[in-house]
C-alpha cells in the first residue's frame, strides 16, 4: 500500500473535521494515510510557529513517505525558504517521495527545482479538495492515476488561434503571486524554454496583469516556449473597472510577448483540477482547440 503523509506547512487549519474527512477518503482510495503530529498546530494564522513548521518539513522528508500532501495552502512557506534543508528534501525525492500540492506550496516546489532540480507534483490539497463537502470525481481520479503511474497526459480546451502549436520543455510554475514573490531570490528557478503554468485566487484582474507583466518585463515569460493559464478565481469587480476584465489583462500581456499564452488549464483554486508533474519535460500539442500536455 502506498504511504501518504498529510502535513501542514503554511496556514492554520481552522477545523479538524475536514482533515479527518480527507484522511478517510484517501484511505478509501487505497492509500496508507498518516497525519503528521503537527498538522493541527496553531500560532496566529500559521500551522505552528516557523520552527514548528520547519521541523514538520524536515520530519516528513526524513520519513520519506511515498506521497507528502499538504493539507492546505495559505501563507507561510516563504518564511521558511532560507532555512529549509534542501539536501534533505532532495534525498526524500530520491527515495521516492512525491511532494504534492499547489497555492502556497508553489514556494516549496520552486525551491526544490532551484536548489536540487528535483521533481514534485502540482496536485490537490488534502483539506481543500478531499476535505470539501463534495469530492470532485475528476480531481480524485486524476490524482490516483497520477500517483499510480497510469496518468501520462492531461487535456483541456483553449481559445481558438493556437491550432498546430507544438512545444517541448520543462513544466514548471504554480501560483502567480508566489512566483513573483520569489523572483530575484536564491530560491528562484532559472528555467528557459519551459512550459510555464500559472493560477491565482483573490486577485483582481489588474493585479494579475501587473504580476504577469512583472514576469514578462523580467524576461521570464519571453524565455518560455509557452505559457498556460489555469483558473483565476474569487476576485471582486470594482466600479472603476468600466469594462476592464480578466480578458483585458490577457490582451495586455499578449500585446507584449510573442510567446503563446493559452487559457483553460483545469488547475487552481477550483473544484476540478488535474495533477501534473513539476520539473519534468513535457510535450504540449494543440489540435484545433484541444490541448494535450504529455509527459
Amino acid at each position: 500500500m502506498t504511504s501518504l503523509t498529510l502535513f501542514t506547512p503554511a496556514g492554520v487549519l481552522a477545523k479538524a473535521a475536514p482533515l479527518r474527512l480527507a484522511a478517510r477518503r484517501l484511505k478509501a482510495l487505497g492509500f496508507d494515510v498518516c497525519i503528521d503530529e503537527a498538522a493541527r498546530a496553531r500560532h496566529q494564522r500559521f500551522a505552528g510557529d516557523d520552527d514548528v513548521r520547519l521541523a514538520t518539513l524536515h520530519r516528513v522528508a526524513s520519513q520519506a513517505p511515498s506521497i507528502a500532501m499538504a493539507t492546505r495552502g495559505g501563507y507561510g512557506l516563504t518564511r521558511l525558504l532560507d532555512r529549509i534543508d534542501w539536501k534533505l528534501l532532495a534525498r526524500s525525492v530520491e527515495q521516492g517521495t512525491r511532494w504534492v500540492g499547489y497555492s502556497d506550496l508553489t514556494a516549496l516546489q520552486m525551491g526544490l527545482l532551484a536548489h536540487a532540480r528535483a521533481p514534485s507534483w502540482a496536485g490537490p490539497l488534502a483539506v481543500d479538495d478531499f476535505g470539501r463537502e463534495e469530492l470532485d470525481d475528476i480531481t480524485s481520479t486524476c490524482f490516483v492515476e497520477a500517483m499510480g503511474g497510469e496518468l501520462e497526459a492531461v487535456g483541456f480546451r483553449t481559445e481558438a488561434g493556437f491550432d498546430g502549436l507544438e512545444a517541448r520543455g520543462t513544466l514548471w510554475g504554480g501560483n502567480l503571486t508566489m512566483l513573483c514573490s520569489m523572483l530575484g531570490t536564491p530560491h528562484w528557478p532559472r528555467v528557459k524554454g519551459g512550459i510555464l503554468y500559472l493560477e491565482d485566487v483573490n486577485e483582481h484582474p489588474y493585479r494579475v496583469e501587473r504580476n504577469l507583466l512583472h514576469l514578462q518585463q523580467a524576461g521570464v515569460l519571453d524565455s518560455q516556449k509557452a505559457v498556460v493559464l489555469g483558473a483565476f478565481t474569487a476576485y471582486k469587480p470594482s466600479p472603476l473597472d468600466r469594462g476592464y476584465k480578466m480578458k483585458s489583462a490577457l490582451q495586455a500581456l499578449r500585446a507584449r510577448t510573442k510567446v503563446p499564452v493559452l487559457t483553460g488549464l483545469p488547475f487552481g483554486h477550483v473544484a476540478t483540477h488535474v495533477t501534473m508533474p513539476v520539473n519534468v519535460r513535457v510535450t504540449l500539442v494543440v489540435d484545433g482547440r484541444n490541448v494535450l500536455i504529455g509527459w
